[in-house]
């Protein structure tokens, strides 16, 4: 068993985003580039522990530097690293990121194969994930072999454990084969989690609909879902379960930079899930917890890349008090 549990277990891909020195150009014209730690599930983790509670990652590095850095990274964020391991043979992946003038960004990624694609089943810190009450996932895990293997092999362990799933997709077309292979190996597994959270536009690329559209969203609602959120940028979040469903407004920010947004929101409601699991029936308090998550998700966006930019339960409840 694992030395220390941690209450979210988050589970994927860490990688290091390069990000343009100035927004606004294409990769080709960026003079420079700033590293920064990125990867959808362990900036998840991060978020967690900046807002007091408690996480472990698990995912395979490169055994090299950038590898060694982003553990470091986890640790210096009071992450518990137990279920990391290092691949000798395959790099740590890295993704170019361009920020277009909006803050909106496309990305480019040296993934051929890297390490955290080459996680095996016999990898697994099973303690860890089995003492875990919710274990959280994205879909990128999902697109290669040996990695989906463990996927599934880690999913399975945390439901028969008891855990809460969390699934938040992170739509990244470019990492499939096809947009159609994107959308099936996304929803091969959409039936297993207790709590989704995709962004409008990710609603839009599932559903190749309109994001607005309710009925649209609720083509995405299965009968064992406890909770499904929609995030839709500075407007805020819709949320619904099988008894109620309502949205909640954003918070009006001067946004620099989007990275991190989403992890920085969905970190926020697994923390208040794990201290509250009340709030998955009751509409009151998921609405505060929401209202916390967006506030998490807009300060996010004030500074360039993810984890930097998390914020801790102070800054949040100071934009939350100053936005009345």
């Amino acid at each position: 068993m694992s030395k220390s549990s941690s209450e979210i277990v988050c589970f994927g891909e860490m990688l290091i985003d390069f990000v343009p020195n100035e927004s606004g150009v294409s990769l080709a014209e960026s003079a420079g580039f700033l590293k920064a730690p990125g990867g959808a599930p362990a900036n998840v983790a991060c978020a967690i522990t900046k807002l007091g509670g408690s996480s472990a990652f698990i995912g395979k590095f490169g055994e090299d530097e950038f590898g060694h850095m982003l553990v470091d990274v986890l640790k210096e964020n009071g992450v518990n690293s137990e279920g990391v391991c290092f691949d000798k043979d395959a790099r740590t992946a890295l993704a170019f990121v361009t920020l277009k003038k909006d803050g909106e960004r496309e990305f480019m990624f040296y993934r051929n194969p890297s390490a955290d694609m080459m996680l095996e089943e016999s990898d697994l810190n099973m303690g860890l994930i089995k003492q875990a009450k919710i274990f959280h996932y994205g879909s990128i895990s999902l697109i290669t072999e040996p990695c989906r293997s463990a996927h599934m092999a880690a999913m399975k362990a945390a439901r028969e454990a008891g855990a809460l799933l969390s699934y938040d997709p992170n739509v990244r077309e470019p990492l499939w084969p096809s947009a159609e292979a994107c959308r099936e190996g996304i929803k091969s597994i959409w039936n297993s989690a207790d709590i989704i959270k995709v962004s409008d536009d990710e609603v839009k690329i599932l559903t190749q609909g309109d994001a607005e559209d309710e009925k649209n969203v609720l083509s995405l609602w299965y009968d064992g879902l406890k909770l499904l959120l929609v995030t839709d940028g500075e407007k805020g979040c819709r949320y619904f379960t099988k008894n109620f469903r309502g949205a909640v407004g954003g918070f009006s920010v001067n946004t620099v930079d989007t990275t991190g947004a989403g992890d920085a929101f969905v970190g926020s409601v697994l923390c208040s899930a794990a201290k509250d699991s009340s709030i998955l029936e009751d509409e009151s308090r998921l609405r505060e917890a929401l209202k916390m998550a967006n506030a998490c998700g807009a300060i996010c966006t004030t500074r360039k890349g993810a984890i930097p930019a998390l914020p801790d339960n102070a800054a949040a409840q100071k934009l939350i008090s100053d936005s009345h």
